[in-house]
């Protein structure tokens, strides 16, 4: 049970409900990904070449989900860990007397139940930090398939299933091969998920806000739940335009990470890849895909964080109900 009484779904709830988003965003999404990976592997690759390539060649469909599977693997496992793992640091700080005290958790304004949000909700500070913490650390456990996807993607690369890449890797490069590119992924994802959590958190309320003054203004009571439909408008449009803004100040890392995860012996490290890049191929190099990147991260992060918000409010309602029924 939180704070303010009200039942809160177990930590097993918050990893299936990751599991299934994630999982979802990386199928539907994966021919942007595959598209971006080829337009960052060389700054002499365009996006409407790759795709004419990719059209052109036999079984096209299929090429544009090559790597699903590593995909579904990494973002459906990963978003899992990161949901459940954000939602456990969120819990701790709003149950503690100590940061409460100190105004890292922010008070609820009044009528907080008429919000879109079914999160705890905490400063700016809280969400940036708990954000980049959870997503940094399940970067790490999950940078070998990471490494797995991108080759997999890469048409530098002809592997024929997860193990044949798998193999590959090791024989050629060991255990090291599967952490290339660790430290501009993390570089990278940390401060994309602290971001992404503030603005997030930031576009919700304030959006919470403006239906709040026209429900005011019209005939719906403010104290009444929101509307699940507005909810779930309200969390996609906050997703959309935090994924937008945190991908664009990330990108450069991302593109950094590329290079590196397809070719480590060329490029090094994180330092020596960002300068080569910029000497070879130009500034623009470090934004290379961030169209690509910035329509896929928006979209997914949006749906993901969507279906999550609303599959944990379900719950939490569900959760409600029955105790209420027990009473």
């Amino acid at each position: 049970m939180s704070k303010d009484g009200s039942q809160r779904s177990s930590s097993s709830f918050h990893f299936f409900a990751g599991l299934t988003t994630g999982c979802i965003s990386a199928s539907l999404l994966q021919p942007a990904d595959l598209l971006k990976t080829r337009v960052q592997q060389s700054r002499s690759t365009s996006l409407v070449a790759t795709f004419s390539e990719i059209l052109a060649g036999p079984n096209a469909l299929k090429q544009l989900w090559r790597g699903t599977l590593p995909s579904v693997i990494r973002t459906g496992v990963g978003t899992a860990l990161y949901f459940s793992t954000l939602n456990a640091l969120r819990q701790n700080i709003a149950r503690s007397n100590l940061l409460t005290s100190a105004g890292i958790v922010e008070a609820a304004s009044v009528n907080a139940h008429y919000s879109s949000s079914s999160l705890p909700r905490l400063s700016n500070l809280a969400n940036l930090t708990t954000g980049a913490i959870a997503r940094a650390s399940v970067g790490f456990i999950m940078m070998p398939i990471t490494v797995i996807k991108v080759r997999y993607e890469s048409n530098l690369y002809s592997y024929k299933s997860l193990w044949d890449a798998t193999t590959a890797i090791y024989k050629g490069e060991g255990i090291k091969g599967f952490l290339s590119g660790f430290g501009a992924t993390a570089i990278r994802d940390a401060p994309y998920a602290g971001l992404y959590v503030l603005f997030y958190e930031q576009s919700k309320r304030h959006l919470d806000q403006l239906q709040k003054g026209r429900s005011l203004a019209g005939t719906l009571d403010a104290g009444h739940s929101m509307k699940s439909s507005t909810s779930l408008s309200i969390n996609f449009i906050s997703g959309v335009l935090a994924a937008g803004f945190a991908t664009a100040i990330t990108n450069p890392f991302d593109a950094v990470k590329t290079r590196l995860q397809l070719m480590p012996g060329k490029y090094g490290n994180m330092l020596i890849a960002g300068r080569r890049m910029i000497k070879e191929d130009g500034f623009r190099s470090l934004f290379d895909g961030l169209g690509l990147r910035m329509g896929r991260k928006a979209i997914s992060s949006a749906l993901a964080w969507t279906l999550y918000e609303e599959l944990i409010r379900r719950a939490e309602l569900k959760l409600q109900e029955n105790s209420q029924a027990v009473v």
